[in-house]
């Protein structure tokens, strides 16, 4: 006798949109195409369905993508919902690292789990992998109100990188952080700065840290693409991973690179993880040396840097 579960066409429906969206359905889907109540409630107790969220279900088992965590979300805060911040910024392919799931809508109360921002997103949504999403640019504008800037500059990198439409990425009166924004698109080019390791990233946030003038990074000299390069000083730094240079065919062909840029007129400086990890301030002066020098000198110490503005209290007396 056939199973009456795979022959329901309500069954045949819900197992397909299941499909279409990595393995969720949410409560008023299923109604909307013919599963009663009770029929719900039936699969819920047999292990047919997972519950995820408040009227939101895995169908079939619980081990769900991150797309399918991503949907569930989506699901769970209602139809005018969409992925935002980190989370978009991850699916668009701006950023890596995932974290707590964001999600902004309307009107949408506190889901566990979730980081549920409550605004408007007419116009600033569109679809990637099925789920609902805010716009490459809306995703930048609501990534530099809580990421650090270095975090913002990266998304912007990658965005270029993948030739994301980021029509519309300005800032916004009233966005707490449309000062960062501004910031940012007006000293930064974008995909100047995209790294391609955590070494890489690690190197330019020490070059931040001591104001040192930013490099090039990852660009071509003389037939070479090179981690980092100041052309002014015909410099060139290289952070050598165990990943990338630790092999035998990188051991052979680094320092015929390295003798082909000296021959050039470049000078060429390998830095290795344990360097820049343990001796980061010697590593920024040893960069002073080779002649990159810092944006702006140095305070002595226990300076204090003057205001402009006159002390609170007795007013100041005017001249004679």
């Amino acid at each position: 006798m056939p199973d009456k579960s795979r022959s329901d066409p309500k069954d045949r429906r819900v197992a397909e949109l299941a499909r279409r969206q990595h393995g969720v359905v949410s409560r008023a889907q299923m109604l909307e195409l013919g599963l009663g109540k009770s029929a719900v409630a039936e699969w819920v107790a047999k292990g047919r369905l997972h519950r995820l969220h408040r009227g939101v279900y895995a169908v079939g088992h619980e081990h769900l993508t991150r797309n399918g965590r991503f949907m569930a979300a989506v699901l769970a805060c209602g139809e005018k919902a969409a992925l935002s911040h980190f989370s978009a910024a991850v699916l668009w392919g701006m950023l890596t690292t995932e974290g707590r799931i964001h999600v902004t809508a309307p009107t949408c109360r506190a889901r566990a789990g979730l980081v549920v921002h409550r605004a408007s997103l007419v116009g600033d949504v569109g679809r990637r992998a099925g789920i609902v999403v805010t716009t490459p640019a809306r995703t930048l504008i609501d990534l530099a109100d809580v990421a650090p800037r270095r975090t913002l500059e990266r998304a912007i990198d990658e965005a270029e990188y993948l030739r994301l439409d980021c029509t519309g990425l300005a800032p916004r009166h009233g966005r707490r952080g449309s000062g960062t924004l501004t910031s940012v698109l007006a000293v930064h080019a974008a995909g100047s700065t995209r790294t391609r390791s955590e070494l890489e990233e690690i190197f330019l946030a020490l070059c931040n840290r001591h104001d040192l003038p930013r490099p090039e990074v990852n660009v071509h000299v003389e037939g070479y693409e090179c981690d980092f390069v100041w052309r002014e000083q015909r410099l060139i730094v290289e952070t050598d991973g165990a990943a990338a240079h630790g092999t035998r065919r990188a051991q052979r062909r680094d320092p015929v690179r390295d003798a082909d840029l000296m021959i050039a007129g470049w000078r060429v400086w390998r830095l290795s993880y344990e360097q820049l990890l343990r001796e980061p301030d010697t590593v920024a002066e040893q960069l002073q040396g080779l002649g990159i020098t810092p944006a702006r000198p140095p305070e002595a110490p226990g300076a204090r840097r003057r205001s402009s503005r006159p002390r609170a209290g007795r007013p100041r007396r005017p001249l004679p």
